[in-house]
């Protein structure tokens, strides 16, 4: 009888086949995915400011948002996309010899830029949709105290924080590998996810909405006022700590975390323990 799942080992090979398509992409195709997949994010975590942003129970904000952010990663998984944090599972690749490190190196360049276009058409759209003044302005404020707290965090919290996010987002991506039903798909990538956005970890291109947003909304008096009103957030606190310098002090660690997490802590470690399981697998007995 057949599974109806597929074994760590065999998603492991799954994972690396796919990653060899992924390495080998024509180039305007890698840009124009990895721009989807950038978009796809940055709506599930448009979606979910919307959703919490009136919300003032931390824990059951985070707790909302951590079910509504993960339709992004479904929206790529189900229908495709190039999504950063993701492709760093590419490491089995280069470990397994499928690939050489200069391909890894250049789709995760092409693909964090083309995220991070994608991520800014949505934030550029939404600001000019005229979302933000949702609960007279309420979500406008909401969206720069995010986006402050992010500016805020220093160097070491914001890695280690990459860190733990991308090891829930590639065991989310390995998860939905194991699932052969779009229902399993969905779940396996559900949980994983809720759980880094109800923690709060840091995730590069989520980051490359929500500070760029957060950067245009306090273009607006109207947001700034209200962030003062709701959160005690005056105006000379947006203006020293949410800048681009603050912005770029935010994504460097976050990424480097998101590398070490995807690259170190799920890649190279599931690799590993699978490799002798997917390259010699057991014989099948013809009795």
């Amino acid at each position: 009888m057949e599974n109806i799942y597929n074994t760590p080992a065999e998603t492991i090979d799954g994972n690396i086949k796919a990653g060899v398509t992924k390495a080998n992409l024509n180039i305007w195709k890698m840009i124009f995915m990895g721009v989807m997949a950038g978009a796809f994010i940055a709506l599930g975590g448009e979606a979910s400011n919307v959703a919490v942003h009136n919300i003032a129970n931390v824990g059951i904000a985070r707790l909302v948002a951590g079910l509504i952010f993960p339709v992004g990663l479904m929206m790529i998984v189900l229908v495709g996309g190039e999504l950063f944090t993701g492709n760093c599972l590419l490491i089995m690749d280069i470990m397994d010899k499928k690939v050489t490190v200069w391909q890894v190196v250049k789709n995760l360049v092409v693909v964090y830029f083309s995220n991070m276009l994608g991520a800014f058409l949505v934030t550029a759209l939404t600001f000019f949709s005229g979302q933000w003044n949702y609960s007279s302005g309420l979500l406008g404020a909401y969206t720069i105290k995010v986006a402050l707290g992010k500016c805020d965090l220093d160097f070491s919290a914001a890695f280690a924080s990459g860190v733990l996010c991308n090891i829930l987002v590639c065991i989310a991506i390995l998860m939905a590998g194991t699932a052969k039903d779009i229902i399993g798909k969905l779940f396996a990538i559900l949980f994983p996810i809720m759980a880094f956005v109800t923690s709060g970890f840091e995730h590069c291109v989520a980051n490359m909405f929500y500070i760029p947003a957060g950067l245009l909304a306090a273009t607006n008096p109207a947001y700034v006022q209200a962030a003062e009103e709701a959160y005690g957030i005056t105006a000379n606190q947006i203006h020293e700590t949410l800048s681009l310098s603050g912005y770029l002090s935010n994504l460097g660690p976050v990424t480097l975390g998101n590398i070490v997490g995807g690259m170190v802590c799920v890649g190279i470690v599931f690799y590993e323990i699978n490799k002798s399981k997917f390259c010699n697998p057991p014989k099948k007995n013809d009795d």
